[in-house]
This record gives C-alpha cells, structure tokens and sequence, in this order.
C-alpha cells in the first residue's frame, strides 16, 4: 500500500510546487480601475483571530469527543483521524483549496479559482476580503479550519475499522471534489460582496455550515458506511465506550469552540456575532437537555453519553440558523434537534447500518433539521440589524416575509447537498477501496488501531507490552490490584487437560468474531478476574453454574476431553 500511495504524494508535492512557483511568476493580467479597498478594522480582525482559534480548538475537541466513545485498543488511532485533518487539509487549504472555494476569476457559479490565491501568493497583507474589512489572509485561515473539521467528522462513522494510509488519501481528495465545490456554491461572494455560487444566487441560507459542513459530512459518512463492511463482531457484540469522560470533556471543547464556528461567520465584531452567539448557547442548551430527557423516559435513565451527544446534536442544527433566527427560535430548534437526532440514533440497531460514532444520526440528521428549520424561522429584519445592511435575506425577498420561498430555496440547497456528498464519496471509497483497500484485516481490528496502525498505545494502565510492537495477550490479564467490595470470590480448577490447551481456547473465546459469543461464555466472562494456567478466579456469581458453564465451553472444544472442576472458595 505504501508503494502505491508514495509516489502519488511525491509527484502530487512536485506538481504543486511547479504550480505554485509558475503562478508566482507569472504577470498579473491588468484590470480596469476599481474604487479603493476597504480599510482592514482592528476590532473586526481581532475578533476573527480569535474566532479561528476557537474554532481550530474544536478539531482535539472532536478528537476527545471521538476518542472517548471507542474501545481503549482504538483510542489512539480514533483521535488521529480528527489530529491529522488538521496537517492535510492545513496545506491542501493554502496551496489551492481556498482558490476552489473562494475565486471568483470564473463567473459560472461552479468553481472558484484566483491564481492570486494559489498559495496565497498574490495577496497583501493588508487586503480585505470583498465586502467584509478583514484581511484575505485572516478570513483564508478562518475558512481553511471549517475545511479541516468537516472530513474529521466523518471519520466518526468509519471508527475502529479503516487504515490510516487509506484514510489520508480520502481527506485530502474529499476536501478537494466534495467541500471545495460546496463551499463555493453557497458562500462565495464576487467583487461587490454579492453571492457568486450558484446556490447563493438562489437564495439558500446557510450561516455557519448546516448545508456545507455537517448535512456533507453526515451524508458522505452514511455512503461510506454503507460501502464497507461493518466492524466485526456488529451488532451482535456491544461495543463499551473507553471513557466517557474524554467525550464530556470533548463535548465541553466543541461547545466552546462553536462560539467562534458560529459567531465568527458574521466575519465582524457587530451585532450579528452577539446574535449567533447566543443563538449557539441556547440552542446546545435545549438541545442537551431534550436528548437525555427522551432517554430518561424511553431507556429510564439519563446518561452522560447522551447529554454529550444532544449538546452537538443542537450545535450542528442551529449552525445554519445562527445568525438568522433569535434565541426563542433557537431553542425550538434545538429542542427539536435533541429528540429527532435521539430518535435517528435509536433507530440504528434496528436498521443494522454501522455507523460507530453516531455522525450520520447527529450531523446528517441535524444539519438537515437545521438547513430546513433555518427557512421556517429565518428573520430578515435580525439580520439586518445585526449586520448593519438593508440588503434583502436570501429568498425572503426585500420584505423578508416570502417564508414559502425560503423554505423551497433551503429544501432545494440540502437536497443538493444530499445527492453532491453522497454520489462523490460513493465513488471516491470504491476507487480508494479497490486500489489500496480501506478496511482492516479482522486480525488487525482485533489488535486494534494504536497498535497495527501506529505501533503505540493510547493508554499505558501498567499492564502495556514491554515493546508496543509486540502483539498483546487476548487473554484477561490479573488485576494491579483484588477487587474492591463484599461479592464473593472464588476460583474455579480445571483437570483433565494442559494449561496451555486451555490458555488456547480461552484466548481464542475472547477474540471478536462474525457470530455472537456462546451462552456459556457470556455467562462465566463478565465475572472472571484471573485466568492463570487452570485456575478461573471469580468476582461474583454461583460457584456451581460457573462450574457447570466452563465444563460445557471447554469440553466442546477440547476434542471430547474428560474434564473435571473443583471450586476453591476465597480465603477471608
């Protein structure tokens, strides 16, 4: 796999550079005189500084978000996946994405492109983008992290199964075919800061990245999912989240961040930021809680993975209403985004499609709601005040009260982004699949991601291989320390075959497989601490059941062995 990606990656680099230093020297055709540019604000720049680096704090928050909610062998390799966006499409941005996405030298509504923006080497430092009064350079930085999230987000839906090789190719051309495209259609602007994509031209709203950011990322994470095989093991095994403190802690960073994802799209410190911020905050707030409440009443307890996931579940939707709608409509929005996005994950076991982190259920469902709700609650006069324009709203029309017309514009812009993202990837993971494959063996799977993928491990609890490049045990190791409490412990003998044949199989038993785990196995295993040679330690359960159950599972599989089991009870 490496030879085949290698070569691609260094004439890639190569032809790049070429690119580059030819724009470079290349005389900048004349153009008619124009009136002076806008001077760049002090307040506004600082503003979205510091809006770029809230929102590039957001993509470690995705991967603590992420990384908790995965087994420990993957926690490493989940976090990556979110880390490593922020390289690739780091230089993908500056070397030409951000002339696909924002170039306006092509007038179709299709593609950007500006030589000038090709390494951002035609640019002053001093240059503001059309219609705003920040320089080019802050507002490239600012797009270029919305660019570098989004592909993170879909790694969610391919956790714990895909190679990282593969993964890197399908960043960087995804990025390239799929957000590139999109970002222009709906926020590219022409020289007199009116819209030059072809769906901002026809009225689509989308503030902060309902229709460009989450509804793509969603829908491409459902294409793929739906492509490759399922982690092994899934449904009939239930996958136990690492950590559900790095996810809490993970979503507390997202929602910090948002407040630049949302408020800095006002691209000022004006009005229009305050709005999108408060929208944000009380949207995630509603959002939160209407999840784990319709888990309290469905399930009958609330749980810190829910309130986790409602909170993004609310970002994501009242990401394109953000700066639109005020912050009694927010809350609708987001309540409604905490119980349909609750219900679109509920629904998963049932429509057996593997989607490991939930993307397509919160981002795909939620930046649709969100995209769709955005027309129904879209208030022209908010925006104009925030904004400090007269300029109509969309397809709301100068009297801003077409709402038909809004909706039919946002039901339109999301269908498009629906068919764009998910046709696109479909091609790109086949082409990726067929040429350097994109899933892992089952045996590397096993093994986990940190190990075969990276050759470390995220968490070293003491009991770590002593060279990570070993292969660790599959059976469970003794605990640093006896457990704590008053259920009683035991220890269950083996007799009638060798340790080692008995090592064997029960490693053997504690790998995942395609089929479910015997009735035997689910009942001993949740209550073994040790397994040392023929002794079976227990924490809990009936000494005779446990007996009865490993006589069952070994002899099956022993080749018709005599065995016989003793019980020796835990001394006080």
């Amino acid at each position: 796999m490496r030879q085949r990606i290698l070569p691609f990656l260094l004439a890639l680099v190569v032809g790049l550079g070429l690119l580059t230093s030819a724009s470079a020297e290349e005389p900048m055709p004349a153009e008619p005189p124009t009136a002076a540019p806008p001077a760049i604000d002090a307040g506004n720049t600082a503003w979205m500084l510091i809006s770029t680096g809230l929102v590039m704090l957001m993509v470690p928050g995705l991967a603590l978000f992420y990384g908790g909610m995965v087994r420990q062998k993957n926690v490493l390799g989940t976090m990556m996946h979110s880390m490593v966006a922020l390289s690739i499409v780091g230089l993908q941005w500056v070397l030409f994405g951000y002339s696909l996405s924002f170039g306006t030298k092509d007038s179709s509504g299709w593609i950007g492109w500006d030589w000038g923006y090709v390494g951002l080497s035609g640019v002053a430092p001093n240059a503001a983008f059309p219609g705003t009064s920040i320089p080019i350079f802050v507002h490239c930085m600012f797009q270029g992290m919305f660019a570098i999230i989004t592909p993170a987000l879909i790694s969610g839906a391919l956790a714990e199964r895909i190679k990282f090789g593969p993964y890197c190719l399908f960043v960087f051309l995804w990025v390239t075919v799929i957000y590139c495209p999109l970002a222009h259609w709906v926020w590219a602007l022409d020289s007199t800061a009116s819209a030059a994509g072809w769906l901002g031209k026809m009225g689509a709203l989308d503030f902060a990245g309902g229709t460009v950011v989450h509804i793509a990322a969603g829908v491409s994470g459902l294409a793929a999912i739906l492509l490759l095989r399922k982690r092994t093991g899934y449904p009939q095994q239930t996958v136990i989240p690492n950590s559900l403190v790095l996810t809490l802690t993970g979503a507390g960073l997202l929602w910090f961040g948002w407040f630049g994802f949302n408020g800095g799209s006002a691209l000022a410190a004006n009005g229009l930021a305050g709005a999108a911020l408060a929208a944000t905050q009380v949207a995630a707030a509603a959002a939160g809680l209407s999840w784990i409440l319709a888990e309290w009443l469905h399930r009958g307890r609330p749980t810190a993975l829910g309130l986790a996931s409602g909170i993004v579940a609310g970002l994501v939707a009242v990401t394109p209403a953000a700066g639109f709608v005020t912050p009694l409509s927010a809350i609708i929005i987001g309540a409604l985004a905490g119980v349909v996005c609750y219900a679109a994950v509920s629904l998963k076991p049932f429509l057996k499609y593997d989607d490991s982190l939930d993307a397509f259920g919160v981002h795909g469902v939620g930046g649709l709601l969100g995209a769709l709700l955005t027309g129904v609650f879209a208030s022209a006069a908010l925006w104009q005040a925030g904004a400090g324009s007269t300029a109509s709203l969309g397809a709301l029309g100068e009297a801003g009260t077409d709402y038909a017309a809004q909706i039919m514009a946002q039901i339109y812009a999301a269908g498009v982004s629906i068919v764009f993202a998910f046709v696109g990837t479909a091609v790109l993971v086949v082409l990726i699949d067929k040429t350097v494959g994109f899933c892992l063996d089952p045996i590397d799977e096993t093994e986990g991601l940190d190990l075969t993928q990276h050759g470390e491990v995220g968490f070293d609890l003491g009991y770590a291989a002593e060279t990570v490049s070993e292969t660790p045990h599959a059976a469970p190791r003794p605990a640093s320390r006896p457990p704590n409490g008053h259920v009683k412990r035991f220890t269950v003998v083996l007799d009638g075959a060798t340790p080692a044949d008995l090592m064997r199989v029960w490693s053997d038993l504690c790998q995942a497989g395609p089929t479910p785990p015997s009735v035997e196995f689910q009942a001993v295993y949740p209550y073994v601490t040790t397994v040392q040679g023929n002794r079976f330690r227990f924490r809990g359960g009936d000494p005779v059941a446990m007996s009865a159950n490993l006589l069952r599972l070994f002899g099956d599989r022993l080749g018709g062995k005599t065995l016989r089991a003793s019980v020796e009870e835990a001394r006080p």
